[in-house]
């Protein structure tokens, strides 16, 4: 067989531990990884059926979005120090932490008196939050060798589809069975769980990584961590005081960066910058992060607004995306040790860019099948745009680099979908002012609270319709980073044992 792979020596599972066989502490801390990934995962998701509840229970009807926002925040601010701290100081003792700040943010929540204590509580979730996302990916490509990267990473975002499914219905149920606080004390058994698989056998050699290391730019991350709030605070939820922030987030950055140039361990390398694959890996994930906002955000008004479907159908035609995503990301693995991991990311932006594309021609108020079959094909072409690109950075580092190398992607990615949340929010609200009398977004929420009229439901179509145009745009981006940006073939790395033993 011939390709980029035959250029990286001893890949393979004995290259990536030390010898042959299989050792025998891999499962255990695979299944830990796969418990703490399913924590971030189905946090993201579960709360979102029990906000009439929760909103009920302690009001704040006005700010109740920044129980996601807050925590998107932590989580995006805190990916770049996370994944530096991963590579100076090893990975468990990271993602342990990130756990436990993680479950304590979850037993504060709990016990919140009102809708302020929960936003903050799930703020310091999203600090745990942060940490989880990026080492457990970070954790899996030590683990294994390039051929079976793909695999491991591929179960990983079943985790996320499967949570995607389960959380909006276990949190319905547990809001209309139970209570609304079991939705965060639910997350201290699994959590627990995870922590002692992963300290028990996950063993790091990390002390002949550190000679060299100097101590943690911790100026540098509260630069980051400023600049960076402000900029996705303003795109989120910015308001009357979003030019404010804008200048803000533009100073401080402009603060970070004359730090890091200075800093003896930056927590942004510059090599981050300077290496062709990883710039254009995280270019082509923050489109896909402006990309997914568009069905996630907008499809479920669109399946109950215009098809006339209920919250749970609505939530089963959004679900079908997740449900491919992962099959698609496991046989990319096959794909990309074939013809690379940049044709392979191409071939699945094409089609993401003609799914789209297609969902844009769709008629108006069809069948549901159609927008399900739609998300159903966006879904395995995304997941075979995405992992390639995520293993094929991990790959082109050593052990001392991929931690920061996977949370810049991430990072990337996240920062994409706020930016994609705002342009797609402001280009939805300006349709819907345009064809609605009085289109102000209050209005139309007491209006779909009620029973759309069909001059209503034409204007949230035409809004829909405009929001999938700027994501077949995006995607088109992306697709042309691949070509011209992006080297064809990955400058990867012989699969060393790294220092996960």
């Amino acid at each position: 067989m011939s390709g980029p792979v035959e250029h990286a020596e001893g890949t393979g599972r004995a290259a990536s531990e030390g010898g042959a066989g299989r050792p025998p502490s891999r499962r255990p801390v695979v299944a830990g990884l796969m418990l703490a990934m399913a924590l971030a995962a189905m946090d993201s998701t579960i709360i979102s059926t029990a906000v009439p509840q929760i909103v009920g229970d302690l009001g704040g009807f006005s700010v109740f979005s920044w129980l996601f926002s807050g925590y998107l925040l932590a989580v995006t601010v805190t990916l770049p120090v996370y994944g530096k701290l991963a590579d100076t100081y090893g990975r468990k003792p990271v993602l342990v932490g990130g756990i436990a700040i993680f479950l304590v943010g979850s037993l504060l929540c709990a016990g919140a008196w009102d809708m302020a204590s929960l936003i903050a509580f799930r703020v310091l979730q999203g600090l745990g939050g942060g940490a989880i996302q990026g080492t457990v990916q970070t954790v899996a490509a030590d683990l294994y060798g390039l051929k079976e990267r793909g695999r491991i990473q591929a179960a990983l975002s079943s985790v996320w589809a499967a949570s995607s499914v389960a959380g909006p219905l276990g949190g319905g149920l547990l809001a209309e069975y139970a209570d609304w606080r079991w939705i965060f004390l639910i997350n201290l058994p699994i959590g627990l769980l995870a922590v002692l698989l992963i300290s028990r056998h996950l063993r790091e050699s990390v002390a002949r990584y550190q000679q060299d290391r100097h101590r943690v730019d911790w100026p540098g991350a509260l630069g980051l961590f400023l600049s960076g709030g402000m900029l996705i605070v303003a795109l989120v939820d910015g308001g009357s005081a979003r030019l404010w922030l804008l200048a803000g987030s533009a100073v401080f950055g402009a603060l970070t960066v004359w730090i890091e140039r200075r800093a003896a361990e930056p927590i942004i390398p510059g090599w981050v910058w300077r290496r062709r694959v990883i710039v254009a890996v995280n270019l082509a994930l923050g489109a896909l992060g402006v990309i997914i906002i568009a069905p996630t955000v907008f499809l479920p008004t669109y399946a109950q607004a215009v098809l006339g479907l209920g919250p749970v159908e609505a939530g089963f035609v959004l679900s079908a995306m997740t449900l491919s995503w992962p099959i698609s990301a496991a046989f990319s693995n096959r794909a990309y040790l074939r013809i690379g991991f940049r044709d392979t990311a191409a071939i699945g932006m094409a089609a993401a860019t003609a799914v789209l594309v297609a969902l844009v021609m769709l008629p108006y108020a069809g069948p549901a099948w159609q927008p399900a079959l739609v998300m159903l094909l966006l879904g395995g072409a995304l997941g075979f745009f995405q992992l390639p690109l995520i293993v094929g950075v991990q790959s082109t580092v050593p052990w001392r680099e991929r931690a920061t190398a996977t949370s810049s992607v991430l990072f990337c990615r996240q920062v994409g979908q706020s930016v994609g949340a705002a342009v797609f929010g402001a280009v939805a609200n300006a349709t819907l002012a345009d064809r609605l009398p009085g289109g102000a977004p209050e209005t139309v929420s007491a209006a779909l609270n009620a029973h759309p009229t069909d001059l209503l439901r034409h204007a949230i179509a035409a809004a829909v319709t405009h929001v999938y145009v700027g994501a077949a745009l995006a995607a088109a981006l992306a697709l042309v980073i691949l070509l011209t940006v992006t080297p064809r073939r990955f400058p990867v790395l012989a699969d060393a044992k790294g220092a996960t033993e």
